[in-house]
C-alpha cells in the first residue's frame, strides 16, 4: 500500500517512515509542498499516486501561535482543507491528525469524540477549525485526535526533561494538567492500520487515539528521568506558578473506547511505551 504523508520532518512523519514495514510510505514536506501555500497539492498527489494520504503536518508552537494566528491558521485549517479537497476528488482515504487541545479541559472525564470543542488558545482554535473544514469538504475523512506526542527527535517534553534532568538536581513541573502521553511510534502503527482499514472501506469521522493510562506533566517527567536512571527530584507545581503565553487545558484525557471497539486500535499503556522509548534512546536504567 502506497501512503503519502504530508510533512517530512515532524515527529509523527518520521515515525511513520520508520514503522512503514511492508507499506511504501512517501513523506513530502518543504520545499516540495507547503500547506501555507497549497496550490501544488493536486500535482504532488498526482505524481505520487498514493492509495491513501496522512496529513502529519501542523503548526504546533502553542505559545507562538498566540502571536502568529495567520500562520497557524494556514497550516492547521487552510492547508488541511485543501488536502481534504484533493483527497475527496480522487476518492482517496484521508487521515488528518488533530489534538486534545480542541477541548477546554473542564469536562472532568475523558472526552468522547462527540464532545463539544471549546479550545482555550489559538493553536487549539485553529486545529478545531481545521477539523470542521476537513469534514465539511470531505465527510469520508478520518480525523485522528491524539495527545502529548513525543519522539526521539524534535522538540518535545520528554526530550526536554531528559536534557534538563541530566544537568539539574531538581525540576519544577506542572502537576495539575493531565492527559495521555503518546509515543510517536505507537501512534504511527495505529495510523498505518487505520489507513489500511479505510482503504478496505472503514468509515471516517472523528477518532481518539493515544497511549492508554493517564498522567500529569509531573508524572511524565518523573517517569522519564527515573527510567533513565537519573536521581533528579521532580517537584510538582500548579499551572499558576508557570505562566505561559497560551492558556493550557487542565484535563484533556481522550476517551479511547471507539478506537478499540470499532477499529481494534489499542495502544500500550503510556508507561510501557515510555520504557520502550528510553530503551530505544539507549538511556534506560542508567545515569544519562
Amino acid at each position: 500500500m502506497k501512503i503519502l504523508v504530508i510533512g517530512s520532518t515532524g515527529q509523527v512523519a518520521r515515525a511513520l517512515l520508520r514503522q512503514a514495514g511492508a507499506h511504501d510510505v512517501i513523506a513530502v514536506g518543504r520545499p516540495q509542498i507547503d500547506l501555507a501555500n497549497p496550490t501544488g497539492l493536486a500535482d504532488i498527489v498526482g505524481q505520487v499516486a498514493p492509495d491513501a494520504i496522512i496529513n502529519a503536518a501542523a503548526y504546533t508552537a502553542v505559545d507562538q501561535a498566540e502571536d502568529e494566528f495567520d500562520a497557524a491558521r494556514a497550516l492547521n485549517e487552510t492547508g488541511p482543507a485543501a488536502l481534504a479537497r484533493v483527497a475527496e476528488a480522487r476518492r482517496l482515504p484521508f487521515l488528518h491528525i488533530s489534538t486534545d487541545y480542541v477541548f477546554n479541559g473542564l469536562g472532568g472525564a475523558p472526552y468522547a469524540e462527540t464532545a463539544d470543542t471549546a479550545p482555550l488558545n489559538v493553536y487549539g482554535q485553529t486545529k478545531a477549525d481545521g477539523e470542521k473544514a476537513v469534514m465539511n469538504i470531505n465527510p469520508a475523512a478520518l480525523i485522528v485526535r491524539t495527545s502529548w506526542v513525543y519522539a526521539s527527535e524534535g522538540n518535545n517534553f520528554v526530550r526536554t526533561m531528559l536534557r534538563l534532568g541530566a544537568d539539574r538536581d531538581q525540576l519544577n513541573v506542572v502537576e495539575d494538567q493531565i492527559g495521555r502521553p503518546t509515543e510517536a511510534h505507537s501512534l504511527a502503527d495505529a495510523l498505518l492500520s487505520l489507513a489500511e482499514q479505510m482503504r478496505g472501506g472503514a468509515s471516517g469521522g472523528l477518532l481518539h487515539v493515544a497511549n492508554s493510562g493517564e498522567a500529569s506533566w509531573r508524572d511524565l517527567a518523573e517517569a522519564a528521568t527515573s527510567g533513565a536512571g537519573m536521581t533528579t527530584q521532580i517537584n510538582g507545581i500548579p499551572t499558576s506558578a508557570y505562566p505561559t503565553r497560551a492558556r493550557r487545558p487542565g484535563d484533556t484525557r481522550l476517551d479511547l473506547s471507539k478506537a478499540r471497539n470499532e477499529y481494534g486500535i489499542v495502544l500500550p499503556d503510556w508507561q510501557a511505551s515510555l520504557q520502550t522509548f528510553l530503551e530505544m534512546m539507549g538511556v534506560s536504567g542508567r545515569r544519562a
